[in-house]
Formats: structure tokens, C-alpha cells, sequence
């Protein structure tokens, strides 16, 4: 399916932004112009305009944690086992992250981050909000949650981690919302009923005042094993992604109250899945880069429904209804009107098995009820999984890697990628955790020897002002913030 300019403009919405000179609806048109006649057209990977990575200093540890380009600087926070405002150890498992909001602080300028844990059994986060209270099987708890940190702008104050959450379960994603506050999502169907605890897999909102964060689950989102949400602030209306394997519908909620304020879509609203408008049960598990289908949405009468072994109520519904699934919902970003979904496993691996892939992302235009894919890797060097996305605010995509590591030029790990205005990737950053003995003992952290460069990379997100990047290392759970030359390259 050719992506001609003329089809790229057709909706109202994505012609208002190309009139308005939107930075992505610039690069998508240069995506649509480099499109040829053949079907089946795959990304490519660029050389990076900020030119090649290399071991960079942790002005935290002084260690190489990261490979940057030149003129790049970083500098590593919260690692897990750090104390945070309660005493209490800061969890690992660090997953997506967002930037909520800006703040003035005691001496200066606070950039605000919440941050997921995707932990399942192990210790409570001692959060004034807490869901589960349950004691597991085990003897665990449920530890999964939220910290929220406090970030100093100019990189010389304390850094504070305070827990925000706790009590859930497999925290992965979630999102940002126009009025300040974080979607945390739940990626599991746990049921601690039987042991007098509660049911799993919802969505929570958590505000960046842990004591104004309720713990209560928004029913209405749907009980899945939720990825990732974002919201559009022109109608409130919040879309969701579930990944499982070959079983991933996108979703939007239409909330009841659209007031945008804490607490306001508990209050209810509709749950719909997306279709393939004169399709039934689409499985777009191969895109090509150009692919795109117009979409109307079905009803989810019981966004509660139990679930019947790793199929979700929601995703039943929706099939039934004739949705379409993607292979693994993963990462979802709103930017300028549009959203940016990825699907983490399309595409084939070498026994050509649909949804088994290097991954893909989508671009939904929610005006025109449109669905393009953007990027589409077709091997692991071009893009190994990605997994979480953000848009700068300088319109440059970027995506994280969960594909367990792969080999390219400057050597081994997971990586941060660029997307290019035609579509192609390039890399930015690299995983380059690798400690002897002697350098965990220097961290002064809480951290094992271990090459840890596999490690997926979670979390990315940029400050409102484009000056910081943050993202996360899963494991051993390290949050980073890396500054530099952003004006040299579209990010």
C-alpha cells in the first residue's frame, strides 16, 4: 500500500498540521516521497547525524555506563538499591518513565519524572498509596509500583527518590497526561483474590504527590496485560496498547468526566478496540513501511470480564467484534495531533513466522482514523525490538531496544535509536554496563559484577525544554539523564 503525499494529506487533521509546519508531518512527507512502487519495503539504517557512539563517562560513577557521540555528557541516578525519602531501598525492575511536570524546588528548578517498577513478587513499596496489600504464597508482597524523582535542573542539587505507589504488580509502561499526572499499567491477569488480596491488570493514576494518588484501579481502561497509554488533550480520549504475543489489540478510552483533572477518569467512560474499516480480525503482524488502513472502533461491553487463560476479556471482545491485532503492543507516544505506537515483535523470524520479528511503528492520525506504519526493521541491526518511544519536543522520534542485545559497528548491547525523517533508524546510544569486581564495588551501589549490556533499555522521555533525555537500564535499574548538542540531528 503505497504512502502517496496525497493520500499522507488527505485527513483534515494531518493537513492542518502540515499548514501549521509540524516538524513530523514535514518528516513524514519526506517519508512518503522516498517511497517506491514495490510492495513489501523495509527501514534502513543511517549513519547517525550526531556522528558515531563510543564509551562516554558517568559524571555519577565515573564509569563508561554508555556509549554517546561526542560532545554528549550524561550522568547516572536512583540506581536500584539507593535509599529514597522513606528510608526504604529504591526498587529495581525500572521500566517506562515520563516526565510530568516542572517545578519550582527549594533552590531551584525541579524537573519531575515517575517512574514504573516491573516487579511481580518481592518486598511492598512503602507508599502512602497502596493497592495490594496481600501476602503472597511465598511470603512476598506485590512489588510492583511507582517513585517519583525530583530531577534539579542544573544537575548540582540532590536528587530525590520518593516511593509513589505500591501494592500492584509488573508495572511496564504507561503515560503521561496533559493535567500532570502518570498512567501506570499493570502488563498482567494476577488474581490475589483467593489470598484475600485483590485483581490485577488494570491501569492507575499516580500524581506526583504520593499523597494525592488514590490507588484505585480505572475499571473502565480494561483489565489486560496493559503496555502503555497516552492521552490526547484535545478530547481527553486516552489509547492503550496490550502486549501478547499475536494477541494485541490498540485500544481508546472515552472517559465520562473530561475535566482533565486527578481522579477524573476513574469516574468511568467507554472502552472501544480498533478496527480495520471493511476487515474483519486483521493481523497486522507484517507491515511494510508505507502500510496503512483506515480504522473504526468497536465496543468493549465489559472491560472487567475475566479472563480465560493468557486471553484477555477486552482482547476476546474485541476479536469477536472484529478488531484488528498487532503482534506485540508495546510503547505509545502522542506528539502534534498524532500517535506513535510500536509494535515491538513485527515482522517474521528466520522459520517465517508472522509476529516474530525485529518490530515496527505505527503512526495514528485520531482525526482521520488512519493507521501508517512509519519504521519496520528487518533485521536486528537496523532496530532489535523496540520497545518504549518519545517524541522530542523538537519533533525527533526515539526508541528504546528489548531484543536482548545485538552486534553492530561499535560493538555489543542494547541500544537508543533515532528515526529519520525517510524512515530509517540510526543509533544514538548504546548499553555498555560491564563491571568487575573492583567497579561495582566503585559505583558505591548495590550492584553485582555482571555483564549487563543485554539489558533493555525503558523509559525514554524528554524534559518539556528538549535539554534532557532520561531513560532507564532495566538491570541492575539505572536511570539516566544525557545532554548535549540536540540541534545537530533531527532529535
Amino acid at each position: 500500500m503505497k504512502l502517496s503525499r496525497r493520500s499522507l494529506l488527505k485527513s483534515s487533521g494531518v493537513a492542518a498540521l502540515a499548514a501549521a509546519g509540524s516538524p513530523l508531518i514535514h518528516a513524514l512527507q519526506a517519508l512518503s516521497e522516498r517511497q517506491s512502487e514495490s510492495r513489501g519495503l523495509m527501514s534502513l539504517m543511517s549513519s547517525s547525524p550526531y556522528g558515531p557512539i563510543r564509551p562516554a563517562q558517568d559524571q555519577t560513577t565515573g564509569l563508561e555506563l554508555l556509549q554517546l557521540p561526542a560532545g554528549f555528557s550524561y550522568m547516572s541516578f536512583s540506581w536500584t538499591g539507593d535509599l529514597m525519602s522513606n528510608g526504604q531501598a529504591v526498587p529495581g525492575g525500572h521500566d517506562g518513565m515520563g516526565v510530568v511536570t516542572v517545578q519550582a524546588g527549594v533552590q531551584q528548578e525541579e524537573i519531575v519524572l515517575i517512574r514504573n517498577h516491573e516487579l511481580g513478587a518481592g518486598a511492598l513499596i512503602q507508599s502512602p498509596a497502596i493497592y495490594d496489600r496481600a501476602t503472597l504464597e511465598n511470603g512476598a508482597e506485590s512489588a510492583g509500583g511507582n517513585t517519583t524523582i525530583f530531577f534539579p535542573r542544573n544537575r548540582l542539587g540532590v536528587i530525590r527518590t520518593e516511593a509513589s505507589l505500591g501494592g500492584t504488580l509488573v508495572n511496564c509502561a504507561g503515560g503521561v497526561t496533559p493535567w500532570g499526572t502518570w498512567l501506570s499499567c499493570e502488563e498482567t491477569l494476577a488474581d490475589n483474590s483467593s489470598l484475600g488480596g485483590r485483581r490485577h491488570g488494570y491501569v492507575f493514576e499516580v500524581s506526583p504527590d504520593p499523597q494525592q494518588t488514590s490507588a484505585r484501579p480505572i475499571i473502565g481502561m480494561g483489565r489486560f496485560q496493559h503496555e502503555a497509554a497516552a492521552v490526547d488533550p484535545r478530547t481527553s480520549y486516552v489509547y492503550l496498547t496490550e502486549d501478547n504475543r499475536n494477541l494485541s489489540p490498540v485500544y481508546r478510552f472515552i472517559p465520562d468526566d473530561v475535566s482533565q483533572r486527578l481522579g477524573s477518569l476513574e469516574k468511568g467512560g467507554r472502552l472501544q478496540a480498533a478496527k480495520v474499516k471493511s476487515m474483519v480480525r486483521a493481523n497486522l503482524l507484517t507491515p511494510a513501511l508505507g502500510d496503512q488502513y483506515e480504522l473504526e472502533w468497536v465496543d468493549i461491553e465489559d472491560p472487567d470480564m475475566t479472563p480465560v487463560e493468557n486471553l484477555s476479556g477486552p482482547y476476546m471482545q474485541a476479536r469477536a467484534a472484529g478488531a484488528l491485532s498487532l503482534s506485540r503492543g508495546e510503547g505509545i507516544w502522542y506528539a502534534d495531533g498524532l500517535f506513535y505506537i510500536v509494535d515491538t515483535s513485527a515482522g517474521v523470524d528466520d522459520e517465517g513466522s508472522p509476529g516474530h520479528g525485529n518490530g515496527a511503528v505505527w503512526m495514528l492520525d485520531p482525526l482521520a482514523n488512519r493507521m501508517r506504519c512509519i519504521f519496520s526493521s528487518p533485521d536486528a541491526v537496523t532496530g532489535n525490538n523496540p520497545d518504549n518511544i518519545t517524541v522530542s519536543p523538537r519533533g525527533g522520534l526515539v526508541i528504546s531496544e528489548d531484543g536482548g542485545g545485538v552486534e553492530d559497528e561499535f560493538g555489543f548491547g542494547e541500544r537508543v535509536l533515532g528515526l529519520t525523517p525517510a524512515g530509517e533508524s540510526f543509533i544514538f546510544a548504546r548499553n555498555n554496563i560491564v563491571l568487575d569486581e573492583t567497579q561495582a564495588a566503585a559505583t558505591g551501589k548495590s550492584v553485582s559484577a555482571g555483564d549487563y549490556r543485554e539489558r533493555e533499555i525503558a523509559g525514554v522521555c524528554f524534559d518539556p525544554t528538549g535539554e534532557y533525555l532520561f531513560f532507564n537500564i532495566q538491570t541492575p535499574g539505572v536511570t539516566f539523564a544525557v545532554w548535549g548538542p540536540w540541534e545537530d540531528g533531527p532529535l
